[in-house]
């Protein structure tokens, strides 16, 4: 009998790894429901999500006619492109389809030592422009600080919310690091004209790509201060605005 307990327990043990919680004791890498961990350092694998797509246009601009689902696309291929020598990419979707936020969720958890990065451009009233940044896991504000500092680097972000920590769905959610990027406004004349230009988005997705190579390579270090750990279950849809 105490024979057969110890091969029970041997069997067992290679099935378990540990799994973050409040306390924020984790392994590196891995899925971690809570986030509460340093940012990733060493990854090779970037997942990237281009918002959007199908019947679900995002924000439309008035000013050039385009759709967000389409602009967003085009970064995430030109975003492909410069990590490809360098990470395994994996894209969310590569042509003009709709996936579920849900579905979104647990595509991304399929690759447990990835990070995900999620590309959009915003709208709102015409006086907003500029990069806004959002994230909430304590293990993605390294990653957060290096690419909003990447896009304000093309636009100021005097005129936007510039970082924000907000419990969304592609934020929360995902047992990994995680961003949501929105690349500027739409909804202003003079910066939706801007992203309309190829070059311009090449640029944008070439300094996000910096970044997360930045981030590989040195992990949180020169990003400043973690925030402190929210514990906050997983967003849904009828959650009220935050």
């Amino acid at each position: 009998m105490r024979s057969l307990l110890l091969l029970t327990l041997v069997a067992i043990l290679p099935c378990c790894s540990p799994v973050a919680g409040p306390s924020g004791s984790s392994s590196h890498g891995g899925l971690d429901e809570w986030g509460n961990r340093p940012g990733p350092q060493g990854f090779r694998t970037v997942i990237i999500d281009a918002g959007h797509g199908g019947h679900d246009s995002g924000a439309v601009s008035r000013h050039t006619g385009q759709k967000e689902k389409d602009l967003t696309l085009d970064l995430a291929k030109r975003l492909r492109s410069e990590l490809g020598s360098s990470f395994r990419t994996v894209m969310m979707r590569d042509n003009d389809r709709f996936v579920d936020l849900d579905d979104r969720v647990a595509f991304a958890n399929r690759y447990p030592d990835a990070i995900l990065v999620s590309l959009h451009f915003n709208a709102g009233p015409s006086h907003l422009s500029g990069p806004e940044t959002y994230y909430w896991r304590v293990d993605s504000h390294g990653l957060a600080v290096r690419c909003h500092k990447a896009m304000k680097s093309l636009a100021s972000d005097s005129r936007s919310r510039k970082m924000v920590r907000r419990r969304l769905r592609l934020t929360r959610n995902p047992g990994i690091p995680c961003l949501l990027l929105e690349g500027g406004y739409l909804s202003n004349a003079q910066e939706a004209r801007k992203i309309a230009s190829p070059a311009y988005r090449q640029k944008l997705a070439e300094n996000i790509a910096s970044a997360i190579r930045s981030q590989s390579a040195h992990g949180d270090a020169g990003t400043g201060a973690r925030p402190a750990f929210i514990k906050a279950p997983p967003s849904r849809p009828t959650d009220a605005p935050e």
